[in-house]
C-alpha cells in the first residue's frame, strides 16, 4: 500500500487546500440534495463528508478521486427501502445497515481480488441503469421546483401522474425561485464553470426566502439540521432485516465497483500515476462501513467532484481532508444557516447535477453504433422505472447474457485462402471458396469452442465436405484464436474427426497454444491428427504428400 497523500509537497499544498475549499462549496449543497433523494435528513448527507471521506482518502490508491454519495446511489437507497416497506422513521437505520453490508461486500471483493468484476457491468447496462434512476430523480425534483406535492415513496408512473395532475396547484413563488436558480446555474456553468454556482444559488435563494418571507407563501424549506458531529452507532436489526438488505447492497456495490474503478483508472492514466484496483475496493469497503456506523448512507466515487478538483489542479487527497474539516465546522457552528434553504433551489441544484446522468447522448450513440446494445440499455432504463432498480438491473443482466450467448454461438468460421508467395501467412478468408489448396481446407474459428458453438463448427465442416465431395483430403483447423475448450465442445470436435475419417478425410491442427494442447490431449483429441506451426507449413506439407496418415498419435509428424 502506498503512502497516503503521495505527491503532496510544500510547493503545491496551497493549491491543494484551495481545491479543497472549492470541493466543500460543491459538496455541501449536493449532499443535502442527495440525502433528500434517499429519503434521509440533510445531516445524513453531511455526515458522509466527514469520516467516510477521511478514511477513503487515507486508504485509496488514487490521488484524486473523491468518495461521496451520488444521485444514482441515493435513488437506489430510497427505492430499495421503499420496496421493502420500510417506514420513513427507520430509513436512517436501514440505510446505515445497507452501507455496512455494501462495505463488507467490498472487503470480500478486495480479499478475493475481484477487481475484474467491473467488466461485468457493460456500458449499456450502466447507461440504462443510471439513466433510469436519474429520470426518477428528475420527476421528484420537478415536483419540488413547482411546489407540487407528490408521494415520494410511490412508483415512477404514480409520481409522474401525480406531478402532471397537480400542475394546476403549482406555487408561483416556488416556480420563480426555481427558474431563477436554473438560470444562474446554467449560465454560470457556461461562462465561468470553475465557480461554485450551486453554493451561490443556495445562498441567494435562502436570502430571498428570508427577505420576502417565502415560507409563509407556501415555499417549503429544508428545516432544522441537527448540530454536532456524526452520531456513531451500530444498526440494530434482526437477521431477517439484514438479509432483506443484501440484494440492494449487492446492487450498490456492483454499480460503485464498475463506475468507481473506471474513474480511478481513468484519472491515474491521465495524470501518470499507478492505481491498484483491489486496494481501492478495500478503501470503498472501509468508507461504506464508516458511513453505516456514522448515521449516513452508501458512498462511492463522485465523478463530478473529482472532475472539479482535477480542474482546480489537485493531484492529492488533501482536498478531501479540507472537505471533512469544513463540513465538521459547519455542523458544529453553522447549521442555523441551513434551516431556511428553500426546497425549490435544492431541487434545481440536484436537477442540473443529475440531468447529464440521463445518458441521452450515450443512448443516441448506442443507437448509432449497435441496435442490440441500445436495446439492452433501453431495457435497463425502462426496467428501472417500471419494476424498480433491482428488477431493471436483473433484466439488463439477462439481456446481456442472451446477447453474449448469441454472439458466442455464432463465431466467425472461415476457410482461409492460399497463395504462391511463401512469405505471406495464410490468414485471409477465402470469400466462400471451399478449399485453401487442392485437397486441403484450412478452417479458422475465431472463438473458444464450447457448448454454444461446437455444433455450429461441426455443421459448417459437414456442409463444406458435402460441397467438396471427392475433392477434400484433409481438414486443417486453425486454433490460434481458440483459448479454451469445454467437454461439450470437445465432444463436437471428436464427432468432426470421426465423421471425416469415415469419409477418408484426415484432420490436423495449426497455430496451437500450449495451454490448449494440454486440454486437447486430456480429451483425447490429438490421437490420429497432425500439428503444424503455421497454416502455410500445413498446406505445403499436405499438398506435397497428399492425405495425412491416420496412423499418427499425439500430433507427432511421421516422416
Amino acid at each position: 500500500m502506498q503512502r497516503p497523500f503521495t505527491g503532496l509537497t510544500r510547493d503545491n499544498v496551497a493549491r491543494e487546500a484551495t481545491a479543497g475549499v472549492t470541493l466543500l462549496a460543491i459538496s455541501v449543497p449536493l449532499n443535502i440534495g442527495y440525502a433528500q433523494i434517499a429519503g434521509l435528513p440533510a445531516s445524513a448527507g453531511l455526515y458522509a463528508l466527514i469520516v467516510p471521506t477521511l478514511i477513503y482518502a487515507v486508504l485509496v490508491s488514487s490521488r484524486q478521486v473523491v468518495a461521496s454519495p451520488d444521485a444514482a446511489a441515493a435513488a437506489l437507497v430510497f427505492s430499495s427501502l421503499v420496496g421493502l416497506g420500510v417506514a420513513p422513521d427507520n430509513f436512517v437505520l436501514m440505510a446505515g445497515a445497507q452501507a455496512i453490508l455494501s462495505g463488507l461486500l467490498f472487503f470480500a471483493a478486495s480479499f478475493l481480488k475481484l477487481g475484474f468484476i467491473a467488466n461485468f457491468l457493460s456500458k449499456p447496462i450502466l447507461v440504462g441503469f443510471v439513466g433510469g434512476l436519474a429520470l426518477e430523480i428528475m420527476v421528484s425534483q420537478a415536483a419540488k421546483m413547482l411546489g407540487v406535492k407528490i408521494n415520494s415513496g410511490g412508483e415512477f408512473l404514480e409520481k409522474l401522474w401525480e406531478l402532471l395532475t397537480g400542475l394546476g396547484g403549482l406555487n408561483v413563488f416556488a416556480v420563480a425561485l426555481s427558474a431563477g436558480s436554473l438560470l444562474v446555474l446554467l449560465l454560470g456553468r457556461r461562462f465561468l464553470p470553475s465557480f461554485p454556482w450551486a453554493l451561490a444559488v443556495l445562498v441567494l435563494a435562502t436570502v430571498a426566502t428570508v427577505v420576502f418571507a417565502l415560507e409563509t407563501r407556501g415555499v417549503s424549506v429544508l428545516g432544522e439540521v441537527p448540530a454536532g458531529p456524526p452520531q456513531f452507532r451500530v444498526p440494530r436489526l434482526d437477521l431477517a432485516g439484514w438479509l432483506s438488505l443484501i440484494p440492494s447492497a449487492l446492487a450498490l456495490t456492483m454499480v460503485t465497483v464498475a463506475e468507481g474503478l473506471l474513474v480511478i483508472r481513468a484519472y491515474g492514466e491521465k495524470n501518470g500515476y499507478e492505481t491498484r484496483p483491489n486496494q481501492d475496493l478495500f478503501a470503498f469497503g472501509a468508507a461504506n462501513v464508516a458511513a453505516g456506523l456514522s448515521s449516513s448512507f452508501a458512498v462511492g466515487s463522485s465523478t463530478s467532484r473529482t472532475a472539479a478538483v482535477d480542474q482546480a489542479g489537485s493531484r492529492t487527497q488533501l482536498p478531501s481532508v479540507v472537505l471533512a474539516a469544513g463540513t465538521t465546522l459547519l455542523l458544529l457552528f453553522g447549521t442555523a444557516l441551513l434551516a431556511q434553504i428553500p426546497s425549490p433551489a435544492i431541487g434545481a441544484v440536484v436537477a442540473v447535477a443529475v440531468f447529464k446522468l440521463l445518458g441521452l447522448d450515450e443512448l443516441r450513440e448506442l443507437w448509432r453504433l449497435s441496435r442490440v446494445e441500445f436495446a439492452i440499455g433501453a431495457a435497463c432504463f425502462a426496467g428501472v422505472l417500471l419494476v424498480g432498480p433491482l428488477g431493471g438491473l436483473f433484466l439488463a443482466f439477462v439481456l446481456s447474457l442472451v446477447n453474449l450467448a448469441r454472439r458466442a454461438a455464432n463465431p466467425a468460421i472461415d476457410v482461409l485462402s492460399g497463395g504462391d508467395d511463401p512469405s505471406v501467412s495464410l490468414l485471409e478468408s477465402n470469400d466462400g471458396a471451399p478449399l485453401t489448396a487442392p485437397g486441403v481446407a484450412v478452417v479458422r474459428i475465431a472463438a473458444p469452442i464450447f457448448f454454444a458453438n461446437g455444433s455450429v463448427l461441426a455443421d459448417h465442416i459437414k456442409a463444406m465436405t458435402q460441397a467438396t465431395e471427392g475433392e477434400l483430403d484433409v481438414v486443417v483447423l486453425d486454433v490460434e484464436a481458440v483459448s479454451d475448450i469445454d467437454l461439450t465442445g470437445a465432444e463436437a470436435v471428436h464427432g468432426i474427426i470421426t465423421a471425416l475419417n469415415r469419409q477418408g478425410i484426415d484432420f490436423a491442427y495449426t497455430r496451437m497454444r500450449p495451454s490448449l494442447r494440454g486440454q486437447l490431449e486430456s480429451f483425447g483429441l490429438l490421437a490420429g491428427t497432425r500439428e503444424f506451426a503455421t497454416n502455410r507449413e500445413a498446406v505445403a506439407v499436405l499438398a506435397r504428400t497428399g492425405a495425412v496418415s491416420t496412423d499418427l498419435t499425439n500430433g507427432a509428424e511421421k516422416p
